[in-house]
């Protein structure tokens, strides 16, 4: 017999309902009490939707109010000691995730640093551990939301971080040890935990070690065995679902199947190849959760194809049917997009569907094929459509893919030629300053944008207000003293979005809504089709901007990789090609800002280490054609327009070479919540070009202070070049709110010019 289950579900609501409750909360609009009655109505939504589309068994406690690895560390006591004056343990929460308020004229205690879950788009709060870390159970939240679903009548599976996962996301904050050394003192808080299940009522937790997924070593499958032989000795009433995804196990898969819990999660999707050593080497006993509807895509099964692999499997072993993997990084419900292409409509699913599909093939598998037959025909039908569509395929596209040469993918002159010729063009001081491109998206912003979407506000107004906004901006960023300025891009709605509504080949959502992290939601669009750009892009305002000004202005694009990255990408050809399409539309738009005057154009690619797989095996090829994307984007350009990329939240030490082969002239990281420590990376690699570490957080409201950002700038010089160092904060500007972001660049401006005073005798950019 086969069960029908999720290993969980998004978060904000088909609405984003929690989101604008978490965000009222924070501007002091809601009570805490409201903010929780919110979070308690979505979990009770979410479970009945699931349940009545068809699960057996619903994930509970998958459900965060800001981050699932942040409540896991809450919950184990893992709070740093910048933290403890705060008494209130919700004020606390938030405080870790986005910055402590400031309280007598003093900035509250920086957030934990975030980085990107895996090779998703959705970003974790990082715990920080100290060498003599101590445990205890803070918080019983997934005891309580069991509680919650089962008296709903449902039964309910909690879902928990496993250890060794836990440990293995988090930083060690002191030299001598590693995280995983602290095994042994958690060990015991989570053997609390299963036992305050087993007692709640709870038959199944579902234990996520994703990290059996990458290139661990045999102190991690040690580790691995440690944690759930205790647990089955600790807990033996407690049937535990260890859930790998992301990819195949690999060479881990004999170990992790021999381990003493009752079932295993494979995902099937990433890791297809997996299942034949899988049923091979399965001991009799034990369940296989078999992932086999893509829970980080937007695009229909093939269930006939799900179905026989379930078949398969079904003949050895017992199994569950699921999604590869939590549904989050879905959107909620297709019911919601009444405006797509009907002919693009019926070849997705969303959560709800994949959640449909995960039942059918689990009540085809118990009543037998035939049973569905009507079902099976018609999702038949929707992928050979797809498959033939004139949609899909464009000819001229296609052609000019093939036309790329080597001769393409360079620069005409090495980094250090063009960088005279740039000074030339474009003189700057000593640590010039500058933004990373966005501006804050008020609410007068997003209210006209959405009346000229509505039909409400004309062209002609709505052009004129973006033109007051824009023009405003330019006047700020003069008044203030920023060298490089920006237009603030009060036109955009979304860095990825904006574009593909100007490229063929994508379709977009009206609530197609992912979290990204936080209350931070992004709406991914889908690509359908062959790309190819209907004609200039950005010209029209970077031009506009440049000029109401003398300084100079950037020329702002997103570039192929992170517009594939953040988009849901189709699975009909390799990425590959998808993502050199979309190069050669980028190209297309930096030859026409060239030739509008602008003499910086920067191409933002924060998502080149977030598509990196995450076996070591895979890296060469894809950075080997994620690279050549961004040069064919980035190399039309002549030797005088300085290029610019921008990259956040991620680790960069282990790809720092394919970093510098980009050989955009200046690159701006992330570096004020990590307090520059990413910088060691470019000063091991003696990186040759510039680069602007990031010295403002952006994603918390916290204001830093002159000194703060000083003392960033002087980590920056012990380890690069006087006149590598640029001076931005970490990432665009649009989710903050202006009284933050305000006294925040005059701050960073203040701290540059006093560097730079300081800086007299140093060696400067040739003139």
């Amino acid at each position: 017999m086969s069960i029908a289950t999720n290993l969980g579900f998004p978060r904000m609501g088909r609405h984003r309902e929690l989101k604008k409750a978490l965000e009222q909360y924070w501007a002091g609009k809601a009570t805490a009490a409201h903010l929780q009655e919110t979070a308690r109505e979505m979990r009770r939504a979410h479970w009945q939707l699931q349940r009545a589309a068809g699960l057996d068994v619903v994930p509970c406690n998958d459900f965060s109010l800001y981050d699932h690895v942040l409540d896991t560390a809450v919950m184990v006591g893992v709070v740093p000691d910048r933290f403890a004056s705060i008494t209130d343990e919700l004020d606390r929460y938030f405080a870790m995730a986005r910055g402590g308020k400031a309280r007598d004229g003093q900035p509250g205690p920086t957030a934990l640093e975030m980085t990107k879950w895996f090779d998703t788009n959705y970003h974790y709060l990082v715990p920080e551990f100290r060498h003599d870390q101590t445990f205890h159970l803070a918080t019983t939240k997934p005891v309580d939301e069991f509680l919650e679903a089962r008296a709903l009548g449902l039964v309910a599976r909690p879902v928990l971080v496993g250890p060794v996962t836990f440990l293995l996301l988090g930083k060690a904050k002191e030299a001598g040890f590693a995280p995983l050394d602290l095994l042994p003192a958690l060990l015991p808080v989570y053997e609390e935990l299963l036992g305050k299940l087993a007692a709640a009522g709870a038959g199944w937790v579902q234990f996520d070690e994703p990290c059996l997924v990458t290139d661990v070593g045999d102190d991690v499958l040690a580790a691995v065995e440690q944690v759930y032989s205790r647990f089955a000795a600790k807990a033996p009433a407690v049937k535990i679902l260890l859930a790998t995804y992301f990819g195949s196990l690999g060479a881990a898969l004999p170990r992790v199947l021999k381990l003493p819990v009752a079932a295993v999660h494979l995902d099937l999707v990433r890791g297809p190849e997996q299942l034949d050593a899988a049923l091979a080497a399965a001991p009799p006993g034990l369940t296989l959760s078999l992932g086999l509807v893509d829970g980080r895509n937007v695009w229909k099964t093939d269930l006939a194809a799900a179905l026989a692999t379930a078949e398969r499997a079904a003949k050895v072993q017992r199994v569950m049917v699921a999604p590869s993997c939590s549904l989050l990084h879905s959107p909620i419900d297709l019911a919601d997009e009444t405006a797509l292409d009907p002919a693009v409509r019926e070849w997705l699913a969303f959560a709800k569907q994949k959640v449909e599909e995960v039942a059918l093939i689990a009540r085809a598998l118990v009543n037998g094929r035939h049973r569905l037959a009507d079902k099976l025909a018609e999702n038949a039908a929707a992928l050979e459509r797809r498959r033939t569509s004139p949609l899909t395929n464009n000819p001229a596209v296609r052609s000019r893919l093939t036309t790329v040469t080597e001769d393409m993918l360079a620069r005409r002159r090495p980094y250090p030629d063009r960088r005279v010729a740039q000074r030339k063009r474009t003189p700057l001081p000593a640590f010039p300053t500058t933004t990373i491109g966005s501006f804050p998206q008020t609410e007068d912003v997003r209210k006209a944008r959405a009346a000229f979407k509505a039909g409400k506000l004309t062209q002609t107004d709505y052009d004129a207000f973006l033109r007051e906004h824009t023009a405003q901006a330019i006047r700020w960023q003069e008044e203030v003293g920023i060298d490089v300025l920006v237009h603030g891009e009060f036109e955009r709605n979304d860095m990825v979005e904006y574009f593909g509504e100007q490229l063929e080949g994508f379709a977009f959502t009206q609530n197609g809504w992912v979290q990204s992290y936080g209350s931070r939601c992004v709406k991914p669009p889908i690509i359908y089709g062959d790309v190819r750009r209907r004609g200039p892009m950005t010209t029209t305002w970077t031009a506009y901007a440049q000029s109401l000004t003398n300084k100079p202005v950037k020329g702002m694009l997103t570039g192929p990789v992170t517009i594939l990255q953040w988009s849901f990408v189709r699975d009909d050809q390799p990425r590959r090609d998808t993502c050199w399409q979309i190069a050669l539309a980028i190209r297309d738009e930096v030859a026409d800002l060239e030739a509008s005057g602008a003499a910086v154009v920067q191409i933002d690619e924060p998502a080149l280490r977030e598509g990196l797989p995450l076996r070591k095996a895979d890296w060469v090829a894809y950075l080997r054609w994620a690279v050549d994307a961004f040069r064919l984007s980035a190399a039309v350009a002549r030797d005088e327009t300085q290029v610019h990329t921008h990259m956040c939240y991620c680790e960069f030490n282990d790809i720092i070479d394919s970093i510098a082969a980009l050989d955009a002239d200046v690159i701006s990281i992330e570096t004020s919540r990590s307090q520059m420590e990413l910088l060691g990376a470019f000063s091991r690699f003696r990186y040759p070009n510039e680069i602007g570490p990031g010295v403002y957080d952006i994603h918390s409201p916290r204001v830093p202070t002159q000194p703060e950002v000083e003392r960033l700038l002087e980590k920056a010089l012990g380890v690069l070049a006087p006149d590598q160092i640029w001076v931005n904060p970490d990432c665009g500007l649009k989710t903050r709110r202006w009284e933050e972001v305000r006294p925040a660049l005059v701050t960073m401006v203040a701290a540059a010019k006093a560097v730079r005073d300081r800086a007299d005798g140093l060696p400067r950019p040739p003139a």
